[in-house]
């Protein structure tokens, strides 16, 4: 009976979802029907809500009868996976991006009195027609509770190896409050244009929800490369994947979309910028979607390929891009007004900021469709990979480094040629850091040395406009700061980590030894250890480092129910470098040889500290005084959207 009721739950919350868009896109400004609206939106999360526990009670009982935890599950599997796998397949992740778009609606439902009544109401209508779509796309081509009856199995298949990991409980849910979290923005975006009303007051609105999106995303990102790097047992952090590709994206155009709020915040520019941006992060989630699920491109996160689901999802990615779109065109360009800013600007500089977004975001998104297109032209298939990429993303993100380092020092509207010899100065520091560490290093290491001097150069010139606004320093500016400099830490980690890993594969037996990065490597031998559901043959190494001896335990796993093996690599972490080893396969049983795979990389954890910074800076500006009290002094005059 539970998994009825969650599929009825499921159906309700379609139905409030179908009166909540009808109702607020046809009657936003009637009073009657905006308190309609909040209530339907309130209970549209509640069943969503009832849905979902549903599910996690089949997998929590191992109700077999239920297709979805026969596939998912096993009797074995240990109780903190049995939940996470609620959203471990296709049909039950995106369960969870229903829910977590029921949960942004009544997230925005609760903060309405903070914002003008009809805007809400068309924000809530318009994400309440998409999660519509997204709940006919689970009722009808991924029921995740479809039944087994009488054919129920008396065990599961099994959860994915790959799966059964902390990350699965913590990574998807995080990325997809980043990804539907971005149907906010879209929402007033939409909401603007169909109003026609882009002032400050709506970018203030709007960029606290993008902040939060954008946060959410950026962790959800981080912790998606951390587990690759752990549990893939390669010793890469990112691989330039299809899916990888699928998330990077709207990550960069939520970035642009910030910026730009910025601007249109402080100096009612870049109008048409914002909302094109706000259209494009949340379609480029659906894009991501459609990639993950369609199976157009082989990737080793894509979710149940299935051509049915993936047309569906490519229809609904066609009408909400090209109904965004086509409202944009007619309503973005009236009342044209031109603001004046000079060369010397922040608008400027901004601009030039999100010309670099925007031209990465191209990149990413041509490396990744072109196999599509060639594949459709020539029926013959081709890859693009990490060369493609990283040629064009080392000069976009040295680019985008110096724009950042500039930023602090620049006026809006102009800025006095004056003010730019503290710049300047930072710069010679910069440059001086980036010498010194090309004499310390490899003199082929000229990425590294540009990456660490670029870096000194935007912790410079941040760290000394913070000393100067000392006194008067608000939350937002304070959380821009930490979002520049964890990109600061981020580029070093990239730069050092991609140039001057050290890997090596060897063989070797009980008592061998091998050299990696100045450090002497010990084979211990191998004994067999059991998880609650494997079996697994686990070495064990001592690592010397000159210093001092760490072990360190890579695991072969075995797998029960299903027979699946999987690697579990032994990591000894630090600040300044991991030392990192894979057990590989079995060479001479007689002998105990072994397959042993040696990583030693370099500050890669200034990567994900990085990216955590950078994060960490977008919740901060959150808590800003000015988002806590969101309306408006006044009513705000309707004002014609402008492009600029």
């Amino acid at each position: 009976m539970i998994p009825e009721l969650g599929l009825y739950s499921l159906i309700l919350a379609g139905c409030f979802a179908l009166v909540a868009s009808v109702g607020g896109l046809a009657g936003a400004a009637n009073p009657m029907l905006q308190r309609w609206v909040l209530s339907l939106t309130v209970g549209q999360c509640l069943f969503c809500g009832l849905a979902f526990f549903s599910l996690v009670w089949a997998f929590a009982v191992d109700d077999f009868s239920v297709a979805y935890v026969a596939n998912h599950s096993n009797s074995l599997l240990p109780w903190y996976y049995k939940i996470s796998a609620t959203w471990g397949g296709h049909e039950g992740s995106f369960l969870l991006w229903i829910l977590i778009m029921s949960g942004w609606m009544l997230a925005l439902a609760l903060r309405s009195p903070n914002y003008p009544a009809p805007l809400v109401t068309r924000v809530l209508a318009v994400m309440a027609l998409m999660n519509l779509g997204f709940i006919c796309f689970s009722v009808f081509t991924s029921n995740p509770f479809v039944r087994l009856i009488p054919m129920t199995p008396a065990d599961g298949a099994d959860l994915n190896p790959l799966l059964q990991d902390f990350g699965l409980i913590v990574h998807p849910p995080l990325l997809y409050c980043g990804y539907v979290g971005l149907a906010v923005p879209f929402a007033f975006a939409v909401a603007a244009l169909i109003e026609g009303r882009v002032d400050a007051a709506w970018a203030r609105w709007c960029k606290t929800w993008t902040n939060m999106a954008w946060a959410f995303l950026t962790l959800g990102i981080t912790l998606g490369s951390w587990w690759a790097y752990y549990e893939l047992g390669w010793g890469g952090w990112w691989f330039w994947d299809p899916v990888e590709n699928a998330s990077f994206m709207p990550w960069l155009a939520a970035t642009a979309l910030l910026h730009s709020l910025a601007v249109t915040d402080k100096r009612g520019a870049f109008k048409s910028w914002t909302l094109l941006l706000a259209i494009a992060a949340f379609s480029l989630s659906l894009l991501g979607a459609f990639i993950v699920r369609s199976g157009v491109l082989t990737s080793v996160h894509s979710f149940a390929v299935d051509p049915e689901r993936g047309l569906f999802i490519l229809i609904f990615l066609l009408l909400v891009v090209g109904g965004s779109l086509t409202l944009y065109a007619f309503r973005a360009g009236r009342g044209y007004v031109h603001v004046a800013y000079g060369f010397f600007s922040r608008e400027f500089f901004m601009l030039i900021n999100n010309v670099i977004l925007v031209v990465s975001l191209a990149v990413v998104l041509w490396g990744t469709l072109a196999p599509i297109a060639y594949e459709a032209v020539t029926d013959a298939k081709i890859s693009v990979g990490p060369p493609f990429f990283n040629a064009f993303y080392v000069p976009l993100g040295c680019a985008l480094a110096a724009v950042l380092a500039l930023l602090p020092g620049i006026n809006w509207k102009r800025t006095d040629v004056s003010r730019l010899r503290p710049i300047l100065l930072a710069a010679l520091w910069g440059l001086l850091v980036a010498v010194l560490v090309w004499f310390v290093l490899d003199p082929a290491s000229l990425i590294v040395a540009s990456a660490v001097g670029l870096a000194a150069w935007v912790v410079i010139t941040h760290g000394l406009d913070l000393l100067r606004k000392r006194k008067a320093l608000s939350r937002a500016y304070i959380g821009m700061s930490m979002a520049h400099l964890g990109f600061a830490v981020a580029i070093v980690g990239i730069a050092v980590t991609s140039t001057q890993s050290v890997e090596r594969d060897v063989r070797m037996m009980p008592q061998d030894t091998a050299e990696l990065a100045g450090m002497r490597v010990t084979f211990l031998g191998v004994k067999p250890v059991d998880g609650p559901n494997y079996r697994a043959q686990q070495g064990v190494f001592l690592v010397n480092d000159g210093g001092s001896d760490f072990s360190l335990r890579s695991e072969k796993r075995q797998y029960l129910a299903g027979g699946n093996p999987m690697t579990e690599a032994g990591i000894h972490a630090g600040l300044l470098g991991d030392t990192y080893i894979a057990l590989g396969e079995s060479l001479d049983t007689a002998q105990g040889a072994w397959a042993v795979r040696l990583h030693y990389k370099p500050l890669v954890r200034w990567v994900w500290l990085g990216a955590v910074l950078m994060a960490m800076g977008g919740m901060f500006a959150i808590l800003d005084r000015r988002y806590r009290t969101l309306r408006a002094r006044r009513p705000a005059a309707r004002m014609a959207v402008a492009s600029s």
